[in-house]
């Protein structure tokens, strides 16, 4: 017979499957097989290594019973994740994730799974909204902080070339948020596996990681604003891939260095 903690767990298997396959299938249709799998299909590794870690937790133990309010919850968050819109797939697994935290008094385990997987719809899905609301304000302050960098000024989220041959309009995918939010979830992520005690000391790290992604991706940009050569060089899917690879390794970095004293004791 099924467990309480099972059951979630199918839920919110499903719910990261939908989520992330509709990405999948639209990064192939517009980049192809080879460029949307050099891009990991425009998802970034740590949410697929959270969206596995956290469903891992879950599963810990499995002693609970599936109550009729679980039963009435996950025939309701099913019909809307079959529908075919991503968002709501990740809608459905953060009702599901403030469900389990907040009714059900879940184990450490399961505590520490939900919270991962609550934060992965922070990158997939709120910072995204966000933008729908709060786009030109975001996208603005990038292009302040590349026009100060290069003495070049901005309008709105548009910058001149340095060498003055052009211009270059940020769009969202290329904003410092979405960076953040993925620092944010590094942070819950690999704090929650470690179980790591929390402390003031965390708000250091997370700010100190924050900063360092905002600066790798300000640098980047504004290496694609010297010039439109530039820009073609590293505006590319391997600059890109570098890139990320690059922002990934300094925010698991950082965010290791946070939780160093739960990670000596594991090693």
């Amino acid at each position: 017979m099924m467990s309480r903690e099972e059951f979630f767990a199918a839920l919110f298997i499903v719910g990261c499957l939908n989520g992330l396959g509709s990405q999948v299938v639209h990064s192939v249709r517009v980049s192809g097989w080879t460029d949307a799998l050099l891009s990991t299909f425009g998802i970034s590794a740590i949410v697929w290594v959270a969206c596995f870690g956290g469903v891992r937790l879950i599963l810990c133990e499995r002693t609970g019973k599936i109550l009729p309010l679980d039963l009435i919850l996950g025939f309701a968050l099913l019909l809307l994740i079959t529908l075919p819109i991503g968002a709501l797939s990740w809608l459905a697994i953060t009702i599901l994730s403030v469900y389990v935290l907040l009714f059900t008094d879940p184990s450490l385990s399961q505590k520490r799974g939900a919270l991962i997987l609550l934060a992965t719809t922070v990158p997939m899905l709120w910072s995204r909204l966000l933008f729908r609301f709060f786009a030109n304000f975001i996208l603005e302050i990038d292009a302040s902080l590349i026009g100060l960098l290069l003495g070049t000024g901005h309008t709105g989220n548009i910058v001149r070339f340095g060498d003055q041959s052009g211009s270059l309009v940020i769009w969202p995918p290329c904003s410092s948020l979405a960076n953040v939010s993925l620092a944010f979830l590094t942070w819950v992520t690999i704090s929650q596996w470690l179980s790591h005690r929390s402390s003031l000391k965390d708000l250091y790290w997370c700010f100190l990681t924050a900063v360092s992604v905002i600066a790798i991706n300000v640098t980047r940009i504004s290496l694609m604003d010297l010039s439109e050569m530039h820009y073609q060089t590293i505006h590319s899917h391997w600059g890109g891939a570098i890139v990320n690879l690059l922002i990934l390794g300094v925010t698991v970095g950082l965010c290791l260095l946070g939780v160093k004293r739960e990670l000596s004791f594991r090693v």
